[in-house]
């Protein structure tokens, strides 16, 4: 397997798909269905520097013609740091997740093989590329932490995280993690001032094939497919945002070579072989 900076120069150009759904009672149907395409590209940089892009689809629509148009969805460039042993730390800036931009800073700190701290700070502004061009000033300062626990014998992750969400609302969220090879089945309960309880579950996939390449630019499926229900359709409250298109529960904040806690201490979903290596040493041997 290589490590994340052994891949450093690497492009990965990839594709999935975006699935979402609403209850709702005054149109005659019983959900309504929006299906994005979401094509992204990620440049593996050194030491620990990426730029990320994505950009949304959409091929089936019934959610109005406010998403009726592709766009933009992360366009960032993040670096990732390791602090004083235990502490990890993700700066990004750019396009994010949920119509925001701005800056967003991530840290996790190890406290034992089952107990970390979380920490999420963002200062953003809207941003919306759908039916027209609409952007606020970069104000809004949102904010989580917590703990995080982790079962190893049962590869069981739990979570606490709460604090100010992304679009200004207070609340907390409880979350249970079951990892399995290759999926993650979770449930959550949360609150929140605006909209009071709300439970769900969540199932992360991640996609093969399993062992990839490592040319200089690769073409693959998307990572994962990530689907969440939760029981209520506000779609403000409890709010976050994503910094990277391919952001998933499973696989967290930082890189599996670089936080060896919780599910990145299992074999790892994907192995890479070094293709560039093996070219080099077929032109020599000619």
């Amino acid at each position: 397997m290589l490590n994340a900076q052994m891949r450093a120069g690497t492009v990965d150009i990839f594709m999935g798909v975006d699935l979402n759904y609403r209850d709702i009672a005054f149109n005659n149907r019983v959900f309504d269905f929006l299906i994005n395409l979401t094509p992204g590209v990620k440049w593996q940089l050194p030491h620990r520097w990426q730029i990320s892009a994505g950009v949304l689809v959409p091929v089936f629509n019934q959610y109005g013609d406010h998403y009726k148009h592709v766009r933009v969805y992360n366009a960032a460039v993040s670096k990732q740091l390791a602090l004083f042993g235990r502490w990890r730390m993700k700066v990004s800036g750019g396009v994010f997740g949920s119509e925001r931009y701005g800056l967003d800073i991530k840290n996790m700190v190890i406290i034992n093989d089952w107990l970390a701290l979380t920490a999420e700070l963002g200062v953003t502004g809207y941003l919306s590329m759908s039916s027209d061009w609409q952007m606020s000033s970069m104000k809004r300062i949102s904010g989580l932490v917590g703990p995080e626990f982790y079962l190893n014998r049962w590869n069981t992750q739990l979570s606490l995280r709460g604090g100010r969400y992304t679009y200004g609302d207070y609340g907390v969220m409880a979350e249970c993690m079951r990892h399995f090879r290759h999926v993650t089945l979770g449930a959550y309960a949360s609150y929140n001032e605006v909209t009071h309880e709300n439970v769900g579950f969540k199932i992360v996939v991640m996609i093969p094939p399993y062992k990839r390449g490592n040319r200089t630019v690769n073409f693959r499926p998307a990572s994962n497919f990530r689907f969440t229900y939760s029981s209520r359709t506000d779609n403000y409250a409890n709010r976050t945002y994503i910094t990277d298109p391919e952001e998933n529960e499973r696989e967290g904040w930082f890189d599996a070579d670089m936080l060896p806690w919780g599910p990145n201490t299992m074999e790892p979903d994907f192995t890479y072989r070094d293709d560039r290596d093996s070219r080099k040493r077929e032109e020599v041997t000619k």
